[in-house]
């Protein structure tokens, strides 16, 4: 099992990957890495006048299941919850529509995947 550090560093790195990978197809970002007591959102990103929560996952194998797949019931309701916690924080960006993003890293996921609306609230 590989230690945290490198877990870590794994993690970042897929993160910045998303984020040149968003940037490219013109989005804005918000803030990265923004935590609450309920959870962390790794990327805030605005696509035009659009907020997006994006969490970035990664998995060097696929033999727990690919990327997308790790975004189950409990990961998402813990995204919603500090989502709603960032626009009461943010209010100048609580009246924008908002999407969840997920963009899917690994070798199960053909390289990265970026699912736009990938669940609703």
């Amino acid at each position: 099992m590989p230690s945290i550090n490198t877990r870590q560093a794994s993690g970042r790195a897929a993160e910045h990957q998303a984020l040149e990978h968003l940037q490219r197809h013109g989005l804005r970002l918000l803030t990265q890495n923004w935590s609450c007591r309920g959870g962390e959102l790794d990327l805030v990103m605005l696509d035009g006048d659009t907020v997006v929560f994006v969490e970035v996952r990664y998995r060097k194998h696929a033999a727990w299941g690919g990327a997308l797949e790790s975004v189950d019931a409990r990961k998402r309701q813990r995204l919603i919850l500090a989502a709603e916690l960032f626009l009461q924080r943010e209010q100048r960006w609580s009246r924008q529509p908002c999407r969840f993003d997920v963009v899917a890293i690994g070798p199960g996921d053909s390289g990265l995947n970026w699912l736009r609306n990938a669940f609703e609230t």
